[in-house]
């Protein structure tokens, strides 16, 4: 590790965008990160975290947040096709089959994260998305079971506004790319606010049987109903449906890139089978906060879901019926010791219960027939949490927090043979503490550390997977961070430095399985070894100004360094110790260039260099390097002020790049392929009025 802290130190990359820029008044205005209950500036936080803005999620291509996301250093998002997507923060997606693991993710503060442990993220329209805040490394204590970090994402329309405002965007581009977004904020009274989101989403996709079709639409209202009471209300409802063309092997892809997975053997194509996915959800959050004093605050929220899912695969039919409610509550209290010492502490509870029919039949070229199994399963979880906070003079940050994770899930089978009584998994109850500060040595320089207790449960889709079978025997994942990390802001926050080194030593990682018919199952994977840099170097190298040919220049330079590897782990007679972990390129880097010329003449430039992926444990196969350049640009022109209207056209993949973005971990029969495409191009125009 000390290499590692050696290149932090020397600053080669940082964290990421620790700013805004407001063109209006010329300046850097540094971003606070909503985090353990309160805003905080980011050049003090205790933890190592990233802000994502509405403008970068947009900046590129708008229909996903696979662009925004990968910016990040730690954080992977892959996309397999149109609608697929995979992430990992500080982790591997050799859990992942699709979605997400070991993240706990909020919308709006209610977690999104269902009670089976399950993260829908292909359901959240990117353009609702106002910001994303993301804390990386286990943050167990007061945010639930995970163990590579926390995603908040906060939707468009909260922020008051005294005038309606309305954004129509359409986009259209290559394999029959077409996207409506409509945003509307509109003011109800002085004290309340409706926003709308709604878009539409379809493509062909770059390969066989990768269609998507998708149709979202989402309110948030918010009501000051008293001086020191709000009422908030986050709900939608998508209709998603999306195409899965399935692996290929290297000789399938060299052959053909564009084939779905072909008939192999006994089992049928993934075209022939039309394997999709078909997910119907209703989402929606209510909270209330109050200021029951100067000192104190309570927070209390009620949250649910209903999901009604169809998977024709290749092996089966599986239909889900899937729903969930929480709530989330705590109460917080500030005060002074002294003049020069404030603290605050947090006590709070989260809990969950999710309920899934899961049914499988066989499936007769996407239509279901005889039944497979039929299973009942219930999971329940409670997160019990102690936070406190102390900070002297505005430079010394000192958190204690501490959670009591509890985890359980019911099952029953209802088919073949009907089960009289229910059986439970206990998990167990887990403590997860958390212990951090940062300390303003200057006003530019600060210094962190912290060590944390990761935690994450095996989900009810890993328990029960695709090959039909309750897994009684997995064992939830743990393990211990430590981590130290600097931020430095030099000369007027022109530049930013922020990097960080980490070690994490897991236990009981959860590893994905793929048997001879291409049915899944999970197994423990012995110890993890994770041992990586993370670190990003912002640069204005022009400063938005009125004059000139270049009226603002921004660099960016995104640097990951992951060493991952089995510690023990052993598989029969196969020892895979010392072996790299599947699914985790060595290093990532990712530089980004944004011009601003006159006119409102803007180029977004965006540059991903990643190292090669080892794809199996016995890393016998790997996905080659690749290097990926996108570029948009676009054009405002006012219109009737205020009104503007904006035109853009971009590309992606201009070097062209023969890659595969969303491998197949541990693939039987060699399928670990998802080919992306070549170059491709994308166009639209939105007006604001």
């Amino acid at each position: 590790m000390k290499r590692y802290y050696l290149l932090a130190t020397l600053g080669l990359c940082s964290k990421l965008y620790a700013q805004e820029v407001d063109t209006t008044t010329n300046r850097l205005e540094q971003v606070e990160v909503k985090a353990y209950f309160n805003k905080q500036p980011l050049l003090r936080l205790t933890s190592s975290a990233a802000v994502l803005s509405s403008q970068m999620i947009q900046s590129l291509q708008s229909p996903s947040f696979v662009s925004a996301m990968n910016r990040v250093p730690g954080l992977r998002m892959e996309e397999r096709s149109p609608g697929s997507y995979r992430l990992a923060l500080r982790g591997s997606m050799i859990r992942s089959p699709f979605g997400v693991r070991n993240v706990k993710i909020y919308l709006d503060d209610f977690p999104f994260t269902d009670a089976g442990g399950n993260t829908y993220l292909n359901l959240i329209d990117p353009s609702a998305i106002g910001q994303i805040n993301i804390l990386k490394g286990p943050d167990g204590s007061i945010y639930g079971a995970n163990s590579g970090g926390v995603l908040s994402f906060y939707s468009k329309g909260f922020d008051r506004s005294d005038k309606p405002e309305v954004n129509l965007q359409l986009t259209g581009g290559s394999y029959g790319l077409f996207q409506e977004q409509l945003n509307a904020i509109l003011p109800l009274s002085q004290s309340q606010q409706l926003a709308i989101n709604q878009s539409w989403t379809r493509s062909d996709g770059y390969r066989q049987n990768s269609a998507l079709n998708k149709k979202n639409i989402q309110l948030n209202y918010n009501w000051q109903y008293a001086k020191t009471s709000e009422l908030k209300f986050t709900g939608f409802y998508s209709d998603l449906g999306y195409q899965t063309p399935g692996g290929l092997t290297a000789a399938q892809m060299e052959s053909d890139r564009r084939q779905a997975r072909p008939k192999g053997g006994p089992n049928p194509g993934a075209a022939e089978q039309k394997a999709a996915i078909y997910d119907k959800t209703f989402f929606g959050g209510l909270s209330n906060q109050t200021h029951l004093s100067s000192k104190m605050t309570l927070f209390a929220s009620v949250f649910g879901s209903s999901n009604q899912i169809k998977n024709p695969f290749i092996t089966n039919y599986e239909k889900r019926d899937e729903k969930n409610l929480g709530t989330r509550l705590y109460l917080s209290y500030a005060d002074l010791l002294s003049q020069d010492l404030k603290y605050e502490v947090q006590l709070g509870l989260e809990a969950q219960k999710g309920w899934y029919a899961i049914d499988n039949y066989d499936n007769a070229q996407g239509v279901a027939t005889d039944p497979q199994a039929k299973d009942k399963l219930e999971n329940s979880q409670q997160s019990f949490f102690a936070r406190t906070q102390l900070e002297w003079l505005e430079r010394l940050q000192v958190e204690l927090s501490l959670g009591l994770n509890e985890n359980k899930i019911g099952y029953q089978q209802r088919y073949p043979v009907a089960q009289e009584n229910k059986e439970n998994i206990d998990f167990g109850s887990t403590w997860m503490p958390r212990a951090a500060l940062s300390y303003l040595i200057t006003p530019i320089l600060a210094l962190r550390a912290s060590i944390s207790k990761g935690f994450s449960a095996p989900t009810v889709a890993e328990v029960r997977s695709s090959d039909n079978t309750i897994n009684t025997m997995l064992k939830p994942e743990t393990g211990t961070n430590h981590e130290f990390g600097l931020r430095w802001h030099l000369w007027n926050r022109r530049i930013i430095l922020d990097a960080a080194a980490y070690t994490y030593q897991m236990n009981n990682a959860i590893i994905r399985q793929v048997r001879d018919n291409g049915a899944e199952y999970f197994q423990n994977a012995g110890k993890i070894n994770q041992k990586g840099l993370e670190a990003s170097l912002f640069m204005y190298l022009i400063r938005p100004q009125t004059t000139g040919m270049v009226r603002s220049l921004q660099l960016t330079s995104n640097f990951s360094l992951n060493d991952y590897r089995f510690k023990t782990y052993q598989v029969g007679d196969k020892n895979y110790k010392d072996n790299k972990l599947p699914a985790v390129p060595k290093t990532v880097w990712v530089n980004s260039l944004d011009i601003l010329f006159p006119n409102e003449f803007q180029l977004d430039l965006l540059s991903n260099l990643t190292a090669a992926i080892p794809l199996d444990d016995a890393n016998t196969v790997y996905a080659n390097r690749y290097h990926l350049l996108q570029a948009k640009l676009s054009w405002s022109k006012s219109v009737c002020s205020p009104h503007k209207i904006r035109l853009f056209v971009g590309a992606d993949n201009l070097l062209n790049e023969k890659y595969s973005l969303g491998n197949d971990i541990n693939a039987f029969g060699g399928r670990y392929f998802n080919p992306a495409p070549l170059r491709n191009y994308y166009g639209g125009m939105s007006f604001n009025f």
